[in-house]
């Protein structure tokens, strides 16, 4: 992939750009393999790659420059702003999104927030592109609610040129660190759901939940888990860290019996949605943490299926899912040093089958599928 802002040094993002992305997916792939040399595999799978550009379904866009000549981009540690409106990784269709709020902020008067003076109103743009349908859920994160009003009264101009527009917000980041959104959102459209598709599964997106940024990686990860799964022939499996369901909802027939946890109750809204569209009796979704339900809940399932953020499950589920000892356990990480510190604290299981799935190219980070069978 060719990036002119790589070759003028304005970005550094992409670390391993230089290096040939076959060779960026072996190294991956050696990696993975020297961190579970000590646990045997039944069966390595060939890894499963990404487009090497334009795969990304979102923006993160620190807002800089001046209210009339706004930058879209990133800070560097000096604070010298790079516009990343041309960056390779964006689908062609961010373009004119970027073309249209330029002027936009301008016009509503929403002055970018500057670092180093504290001052300002306008810190980031958080774009959002549904694969499904094209549709966008754009968020502005605000150091507080002064220009709320100004951003709702330009808001129809920008949907006028900008008709794909199906979600927008504001969300309030009051305090002066590297945190990109607060807790308050507000809602500047009536509606606050961007519905996407991975596969044959509907999907919810609401503006603080999580979804993946390689919609098509993902979606060959969500079908490997399904057809796995399949092939145990369960009836009963937790979903933790849940997210948005997409693990659980790709696994799930109607006979089974699912049970999805995660910590946010946004994500967890958009599951239920999701599981009622797709007409599921026999599953259930709850806002809670995933190791307190784990080691709280007295039934086992014949498979639990783990997906934690990048610290793992940790030694206190760990412990528990050997005490609990379910047949099986499909880990999915997208850290794959923290899953083999898990794996080896389940020392009750052996390893069937491993495959990677390259979600972040030009990067070192890669996403992992594990399935565990207590011996």
């Amino acid at each position: 992939m060719h990036c002119a802002l790589y070759d003028a040094g304005r970005c550094r993002s992409c670390q391993w750009l230089e290096t040939p992305y076959i060779q960026q997916v072996s190294q991956k792939q050696s990696h993975l393999q020297q961190l579970l040399e000590s646990h045997p595999v039944g069966q390595w799978l060939p890894p499963v790659l990404s487009q090497p550009q334009k795969f990304r379904n979102k923006a993160k866009m620190v807002v800089s420059g001046s209210v009339e000549r706004p930058l879209l981009g990133m800070l560097h540690r000096d604070g010298t702003p790079v516009d990343l409106s041309d960056c390779p990784l964006y689908p062609d269709s961010f373009a004119a999104v970027f073309a249209q709020l330029r002027p936009f902020i301008a016009r509503a008067g929403l002055t970018p927030y500057n670092v180093a003076r504290r001052r300002g109103e306008l810190k980031y743009i958080l774009l959002t592109e549904s694969q499904h349908n094209g549709q966008l859920m754009l968020r502005f994160v605000l150091r507080s609610t002064t220009k709320v009003a100004q951003l709702r009264a330009a808001l129809p101009e920008l949907q006028r040129a900008l008709p794909q527009l199906a979600v927008v917000s504001a969300n309030i980041q009051p305090v002066a660190m590297a945190i990109i959104e607060g807790e308050e959102e507000i809602p500047l459209t009536d509606n606050q759901v961007l519905a996407e598709q991975l596969n044959d599964v509907p999907l919810s997106v609401l503006p603080k939940s999580f979804f993946q940024t390689n919609p098509q990686v993902a979606a060959g990860l969500y079908a490997t888990a399904r057809e796995w799964v399949k092939e145990l022939q369960v009836s009963a499996m937790w979903d933790l860290f849940c997210g948005v369901g997409g693990f659980g909802l790709h696994c799930a027939t109607p006979e089974m019996q699912l049970t999805g946890i995660e910590i946010s109750q946004q994500a967890i809204a958009c599951a239920q949605r999701s599981a009622e569209r797709m007409g599921l009796k026999k599953v259930s979704f709850a806002a809670l943490d995933s190791t307190a339900f784990a080691t709280g809940e007295g039934s086992v399932p014949e498979l639990v299926l783990v997906n934690p953020p990048r610290r793992g499950i940790g030694a206190e589920l760990c412990a528990y899912l050997e005490k609990m000892a379910p047949p099986w356990i499909l880990y999915s990480s997208c850290n794959a040093e923290t899953m083999a510190s898990d794996i080896g604290r389940l020392q009750s299981y052996r390893i069937v089958r491993v495959q990677l799935f390259d979600m972040f190219p030009h990067t070192a980070h890669y996403e992992v599928l594990t399935l565990l069978q207590r011996v």
